[in-house]
C-alpha cells in the first residue's frame, strides 16, 4: 500500500491507496511517500487507521518532493464564460453605436459646445454647489442637534430628518415653487404684537432658482445630517474623554478633535451625495430652471433633434461626474493619508486620480504587515 505523509499534521496521511485501487483522501499535502504492506483482506478504513498509528518511517526526508511538485493553477471556467459574454455585449453595443445613423453623431459634435448648453452646464454647477453648501451646513447643525442631550433639540432634528427625507425631492421643489399660493406675502416682524418690519411679495422672492435651492438644499440637509451623525459616532468615545481631560470645552472638542477624525468616514458618502445632487439638478427643469437638461430640451423642442441633444446632455453629466469622482478619491487619500502612509501606499495626485477613474485602474496595494 502506498501512502503520502504530511509532517506538519503530526504524521496524518495525505492519500491512501487501498487494495481495490480506490484513493482514500486525507490532507492534500505531497511531502514524501512510503510503502506499507497491509494484511490481505483488511478493510480500507482499518488500513488507514493502522497507517496513521504507524506514522512515517524514521529515516524519511520531510522535504522530499517539495522541489519537484509544481503548483497546479486553478481553473475558472465561469470567469472565462463571463468575460466572453461581456466582450460579446460590448462588441454588439459598439457595433450598434457606430453603424446606427439615428444617433446623428455630427449633430452631437455640433451642439456639444453650443452657448445655450454651456450656460446650462454653468447653472448646473452653480446649483450643485449652492445646494450642497446648504445641505452640508444644515446637516452639521441638525446632526449636532440630533446628538444633543436636550430632548427638544434631538426630537426637533429627528422630525426634520423624517419630514424632508421621507418626501420626494420633486414634490418639495414643486411645493416651494408654489409657496405663494400658501403665503402671498412674506412678512418679517413680531407676529403677536402686530409689528411688521418688512413685507415682500412671495412671487418676487421665490424665483425658480430660489425654489430649486430651497427644495434640493433642505432635502439634502436631511441626508447629510445622518451622514455627519454616523461619522461623529464612528470616533472613539475615548477621544472626547481625553479632550475633556486636558480642559477643552465641548465646542472645542467637536471642532478640533471629533470632526477632523470623522471626516474620514464622512467624505466618501458626501462625495456620493454631491454626484447625486449634480444629477438631481435636472429635476429643476420642472420648475423652469434652465439648467443643462432644460437647455437641451429648449433646443430640441425647436429643432426636433431629440436624441442628439439628450446624448449631449449625457456626455456633459458623465464628464462632470467623472471629475467629481476623481476629486472625491483625491480627498479620501488626502484625509486618510496617515492610514495610507501606514500601509505603505503612495499618495495619488489629482491628475492620476482622474485617469484612474476614467479607466477604473487600481494601484497595487502594499502587502499587509503581520
Amino acid at each position: 500500500m502506498r501512502c503520502r505523509w504530511d509532517h506538519r499534521l503530526s504524521g496524518a496521511p495525505a492519500f491512501l491507496w487501498g487494495p481495490t485501487g480506490r484513493a482514500i483522501p486525507g490532507q492534500h499535502a505531497l511531502l514524501y511517500e512510503t510503502a506499507f504492506e497491509p494484511d490481505m483482506g483488511m478493510a480500507e478504513d482499518d488500513l488507514a487507521e493502522r497507517v496513521v498509528r504507524a506514522g512515517p518511517p524514521p529515516d524519511a526526508d520531510p522535504m522530499q518532493g517539495l522541489s519537484s511538485s509544481a503548483p497546479v493553477p486553478l481553473r475558472h471556467p465561469g470567469r472565462w464564460v463571463a468575460c466572453a459574454a461581456v466582450v460579446a455585449l460590448l462588441g454588439w453595443f459598439a457595433y450598434i453605436v457606430v453603424t446606427n445613423q439615428n444617433f446623428q453623431w455630427p449633430l452631437v459634435g455640433k451642439y456639444l459646445f453650443n452657448p445655450e448648453i454651456i450656460q446650462g452646464v454653468l447653472l448646473t454647477i452653480r446649483l450643485t454647489i449652492s445646494c450642497m453648501c446648504i445641505g452640508i451646513v444644515l446637516g452639521i447643525v441638525v446632526a449636532l442637534m440630533r446628538l444633543s442631550e436636550n430632548k427638544l433639540l434631538s426630537y426637533s432634528a429627528q422630525v426634520y430628518i423624517v419630514a424632508f427625507r421621507g418626501t420626494p425631492a420633486l414634490v418639495q421643489l414643486i411645493f416651494w415653487f408654489n409657496l405663494s399660493a400658501l403665503f402671498p406675502a412674506i412678512t418679517i416682524g413680531i407676529p403677536f404684537l402686530g409689528l411688521d418690519f418688512m413685507t415682500v411679495d412671495a412671487n418676487a422672492l421665490i424665483t425658480p432658482v430660489v425654489a430649486a435651492n430651497l427644495g434640493l438644499g433642505l432635502c439634502e440637509g436631511a441626508y447629510m445630517a445622518e451622514i455627519v451623525r454616523s461619522g461623529i459616532l464612528s470616533v472613539d468615545p475615548g477621544q472626547q474623554e481625553a479632550a475633556a481631560a486636558v480642559g477643552m470645552t465641548r465646542a472645542q472638542t467637536m471642532r478640533k478633535v471629533i470632526l477632523p477624525q470623522a471626516l474620514r468616514v464622512i467624505i466618501p458618502p458626501t462625495g456620493n451625495q454631491i454626484i447625486g445632487m449634480l444629477k438631481y439638478t435636472s429635476l429643476a427643469s420642472v420648475i423652469s430652471v434652465t439648467e443643462l437638461l432644460s437647455s437641451a430640451e429648449l433646443i430640441y423642442t425647436r429643432t426636433y433633434e431629440t436624441i442628439p441633444l439628450l446624448i449631449v446632455a449625457s456626455i456633459w453629466y458623465l464628464v462632470l461626474t467623472t471629475l467629481l469622482t476623481a476629486g472625491q478619491r483625491f480627498l479620501e487619500h488626502r484625509v486618510g493619508r496617515s492610514q495610507t502612509d501606514a500601509r505603505g501606499q503612495r499618495r495619488t495626485p489629482f491628475s492620476l486620480a482622474v485617469v484612474q477613474n476614467l479607466f477604473m485602474l487600481r494601484g497595487a496595494r502594499a502587502p499587509r504587515e503581520t
